[in-house]
């Protein structure tokens, strides 16, 4: 991929299950799906919205079958090697070293400092992934990362890609909501863990274009609409927070029609 370094460039979720994942999230987003082509040697499930790959669904491996469904984001990087090296001198961890995928590209899988997960990459394509796209229903519109210290990860973060902060927005007791700005755009926040024995992480809002139909698709598909809808302070549009029916946190964005 030809995006500028720090660009959130693939989303991917590991379940357990990635046959019921499949049908809630094409009821849910309107996803479509296909293997991934290779011939690779794992379930690799490829969604797209309209002509444009979002997202991968991958079965839990068996080395790992205790993990809990979740979802992880790929940061665009031009040097996976050097990214990976510079994630180890700011203090994080590389679980697994730079590896090539043939035919998809250069990927690590990293662990910041105050345990939240994350993959670097380099694809093979000079496509640009619009795989963030705020605003675009089927495509991610949010990063929030979910941690202990904020002003540490931020401060990782920004050593690693870039990324700058781009003002906070106060929530009484659950402490700053902060922005964070990456090439002009505004691509999450950062917030508190609301309970200090959560593990940092990830967590990822898909756009969708009707909030209520999206709403209504998680709670028949076996899903869990834990808070919203609620409309968004700068008016862009009414958020829910979900878990999948495996159990994996994620988010969606979209208009009202009522």
């Amino acid at each position: 991929m030809t995006n500028r370094d720090g660009t959130p460039i693939w989303y991917e979720l590991i379940t357990p299950d990635p046959d019921a994942a499949q049908q809630f999230y094409e009821t849910v987003t309107g996803w479509t799906f296909e293997a991934m082509p290779g011939g690779l040697n794992l379930d690799y499930r490829i969604a797209s919205a309209k002509d444009k790959s979002v997202a991968g669904v991958m079965r839990t491996p068996d080395h790992a079958e205790t993990m809990p469904s979740m979802w992880f984001v790929y940061i665009g990087v031009e040097d996976v090697d050097a990214a990976a090296e510079k994630v180890k001198l700011l203090g994080g961890s590389v679980d697994i070293e730079p590896t090539d995928i043939p035919g998809v590209g250069r990927f690590a899988f990293c662990t910041d400092p105050q345990g939240a997960q994350f993959y670097l990459m380099r694809g093979s394509s000079d496509e640009v992934s619009t795989a963030f796209a705020p605003m675009t229903p089927g495509h991610g519109c949010w990063n929030e990362l979910v941690t202990s210290n904020q002003k540490a990860a931020l401060d990782f973060y920004s050593k690693l890609f870039g990324w700058e902060h781009g003002g906070a927005m106060p929530m009484g007791p659950a402490g700053d909501y902060t922005f964070i700005s990456h090439d002009g755009v505004m691509i999450g926040a950062v917030m508190d863990t609301p309970e200090k024995n959560i593990k940092p992480f990830w967590n990822f809002a898909m756009q969708v274009a009707d909030i209520d139909a999206a709403k209504t698709a998680v709670e028949t598909g076996g899903g869990t609409v834990r808070m919203g809808p609620h409309e968004l302070p700068d008016n862009s549009g009414w958020l829910i927070q979900t878990d999948d029916p495996q159990g994996a946190k994620i988010m969606f964005v979209g208009a009202r029609k009522e």
